[in-house]
Formats: C-alpha cells, structure tokens, sequence
C-alpha cells in the first residue's frame, strides 16, 4: 500500500538507527515501461540497460542503504504514463530518492508526484529530505553562464534554480545533521564546460558541501565532465552511461 510522504519519512527516520548507510547515485535511467523506446540509438552499450543495472542494484544495495536518482528518469509525458517506471523504482531495495531532470515531463505537481510513490521512495524539489541520519537537498539546476550560450531566458532560469537550492541548503540547516551526512543532488552538472565556477559551487561553499553529485551528461559530453575535489567538494557524476550501468558508492554515514 502507498504512504504519505510524511509517515514514510517518519519511518525511516527510525529504522536502521545505529546501522552504517551507504549512499549510492545513478541518474539518467531513461526508463520507458509504457512505451518502449529502446535506447540502442544511442549506442550499442545501452542495450537492456534497465536489466543490467537493475541487476547490480540488487547485488549491492541494502535496506537501510540510501539511492540517489538526480533525473531524467522516464520518458513518458504525463504521470499515468510514468508510474510503471515509477513502481520499477519503488520495488528495487533501499531509500530512493529522484529528482526532475530536463526529460521529466510526466513530473507534474510535487503533491501528485509523491503520492504515487511507495516503498520508501521519496521526491526532492526544492528541499530537504532526511533519511536517519542522511540528509539530501537538491533541485534540478540548469545551464551555468557561459561565453556565447547564455540567453537572458537561461539566466532568469539559473536564477531561479539558484533561489531553489538555497531554500533546500536552508532547510538542511534545521535538521541539526553535520555537513559530512549531507548529500547535494543537481540534474545538470554545477558548472559551465570549462569547469568554472558558478552560483551552485559559491552556494556549495556557503553552506559547507562536501559532496555533490548530478547527471545529464551523455557521449561527447563527457569530454568536459569533471569528477573529483573542488574547493573542499567532491563531485560525483553519475549518468548511467557513465558508470557503465552500475551504481556509483557516494558515501558511508
């Protein structure tokens, strides 16, 4: 039976209290359940993706442990058409929670997206979620100024993204977690393609981020990712593709 967000939350607040968590991230599952889209077009190592990665998922993940999905996770266009993908999530083990990515279309209000969540499946929107003793903030971000790609429409929506994650890092600060047990998840990557910084790194910095990750990035795109340590934040990237289909180990709280 589905739960309300807010019982579930409650609940896992106490399980696994005492237990070690491990964080886990992939995004970019492009699930497609209502109407198969094979996603062999873009490249033959895409070929039965969902089998592959759901395989690895079950192997590593346990109950208590926590996944991170920053987006892009179906291809329907509307809720109904999405909850097949949805239910492939929720049945899979651990504490998931997803976030919108550009592709999203089916995620209508958050009201409407949580209720058809279940099995300690969570949506971040512009706030906090706190799972024991694992707090995760995040939003969907959006393309950081660059020279020559950066419309005034681009920039009304970075701002806007910039507000959101600001009100996520607010409501992190009252859970009372240290910032070690905190996870950032963006869908598009936390700066430009020269790697440089932007208003999600100056608010990462504020607010004392340890560890970022995000997805979006797929083939030629990938030239300009960047993983590693940045002024004191680890930043993980974690399309699918890029992790060749199995889950990437974030953190152990």
């Amino acid at each position: 039976s589905r739960r309300s967000f807010l019982q579930a939350r409650a609940a896992n607040g106490r399980a696994g209290e005492g237990d070690w968590m491990r964080i886990f991230a992939i995004g970019d599952l492009h699930l497609s359940g209502a109407q198969p889209k094979s996603m062999d077009v873009f490249g033959r190592h895409w070929a039965r993706h969902w089998d592959r990665i759901r395989a690895n998922w079950r192997e590593v993940v346990q109950p208590q442990d926590v996944v991170l999905v920053p987006g892009d996770i179906s291809w329907a266009m509307d809720l109904g058409g999405a909850q097949v993908d949805l239910d492939e999530i929720c049945q899979m083990p651990g504490q998931k929670v997803l976030l919108r990515g550009n592709h999203d279309y089916w995620w209508s209000s958050l009201s409407r997206v949580r209720a058809a969540l279940w099995g300690d499946t969570y949506a971040l929107q512009n706030d906090c979620i706190r799972l024991g003793d694992v707090a995760v903030c995040g939003t969907r971000g959006w393309l950081c100024p660059n020279p020559g790609q950066f419309s005034a429409q681009d920039e009304k929506i970075y701002n806007r993204e910039l507000g959101r994650m600001e009100l996520s890092l607010k409501a992190f600060q009252k859970t009372g977690l240290p910032t070690e047990n905190l996870v950032v998840m963006t869908h598009y990557p936390p700066f430009n393609d020269r790697q440089e910084p932007s208003g999600f790194t100056a608010l990462y910095a504020q607010y004392g981020v340890k560890r970022a990750v995000y997805g979006h990035l797929h083939g030629a795109g990938l030239r300009n990712a960047y993983e590693g340590t940045m002024d004191g934040v680890q930043y993980f990237l974690t399309s699918c593709d890029y992790l060749e289909f199995k889950l990437q180990l974030i953190a152990q709280i």
